[in-house]
């Protein structure tokens, strides 16, 4: 790609919202004004590029939006973007805005948008992992998992409560798309009897087996924190298969759902964006484009967005070997 000189950079956040999204921005948008580059914002992610819903940001623009949840660009799942010709569109409204290169905040379908709009018209584009899946490579967390992993332990700590006063079994099911990394960290986090993940599957025969080793122990209730593995709702049909083979208890399902995507975010979320924003900002004048910032033992890192998106490898083997033994 060609060097050109970048007095104006747009920023947008696309997809899934995620706590921790406006520090982002907000780190986009002073980077760029200390490098004394002009930064834009543009709403609604890729649909607002295409309609051309683009403003001149400030300082004041961010200022008081690093503690909020969502996004003040407002996100959304663009179907015009995957054609050539709401790329097109979205091409010419870069031109007549004057943008000369994009930070994009989101998740793997932000990034594959990013490869394919870049590659087509050599715009200079560089990834912010804003997804509390944190199901992306070349990060070690994504913007948005850590207050997500929060919030779903604080509730699970409140369902045990009203579990305990009266002998039940609870199916919490958490987020996380195809990963089971929120239900896994909020499980250990949380001490619950057993966590069901799409990385490794546990059938009902063994879950059932685990669940009647605590009985035998005399546990007055168990909990069982379900990832939602792409089938959001799932664990109504598991606890009811369950509960045809193990009634012990007075069986109950909790959906968190998209609760564990508001709220305010934690100091390591707030923290992880203002460092990924203002690396973003200099990647781009140091003539970087086509990859995703992460943060990889403490240390920045690159990665393409290709690689980013494919055959997602960070599992955390040892996590759940730790929640097994922590189950007993």
């Amino acid at each position: 790609m060609e060097t050109r000189k970048i007095q104006k950079i747009g920023v947008f956040t696309s997809g899934g919202d995620a706590p921790g999204m406006n520090a982002a921005i907000r780190a986009v948008v002073r980077a760029c004004i200390h490098y004394d580059i002009k930064p834009v914002g543009i709403y609604r992610g890729y649909d607002g590029l295409i309609a051309g819903d683009i403003e001149e940001l400030s300082s004041r623009s961010v200022s008081n939006i690093i503690q909020r949840g969502g996004t003040i660009l407002k996100s959304a799942r663009s179907m015009e973007f995957k054609t050539p010709e709401g790329r097109k569109t979205a091409f010419e409204n870069i031109q007549k805005f004057g943008i000369d290169a994009l930070v994009a905040i989101g998740g793997d379908g932000t990034f594959r948008g990013a490869q394919i709009f870049s590659a087509e018209y050599n715009i200079p584009v560089v990834g912010i992992p804003g997804t509390i899946d944190n199901d992306l490579n070349g990060t070690d967390f994504t913007i948005g998992y850590d207050t997500a992993v929060n919030t779903a332990a604080s509730a699970i700590d409140k369902i045990r409560d009203t579990a305990s006063s009266h002998n039940r079994l609870f199916f919490i099911e958490v987020m996380g798309r195809h990963s089971g990394q929120i239900a896994l960290r909020s499980s250990i986090a949380a001490g619950a009897e057993a966590t069901l993940i799409p990385e490794i599957p546990m059938n009902v025969e063994e879950l059932v087996n685990l669940l009647e080793h605590g009985a035998g122990r005399k546990k007055s209730s168990s909990l069982v924190v379900v990832a939602e593995g792409g089938k959001p709702g799932h664990s109504i049909d598991l606890a009811r298969e369950v509960n045809e083979r193990f009634n012990h208890y007075d069986t109950k399902v909790t959906i968190l759902g998209h609760l564990l995507r508001g709220g305010s975010p934690t100091v390591a979320d707030r923290v992880l964006a203002s460092r990924m924003g203002v690396v973003a900002v200099e990647s781009l004048l140091n003539n970087k484009s086509g990859v995703m910032i992460g943060i990889v033992n403490n240390q920045v890192n690159f990665t393409p967005f290709d690689h980013a998106t494919t055959n997602v490898d960070n599992f955390d083997s040892e996590m759940l070997r730790i929640a097994g033994i922590l189950s007993v």
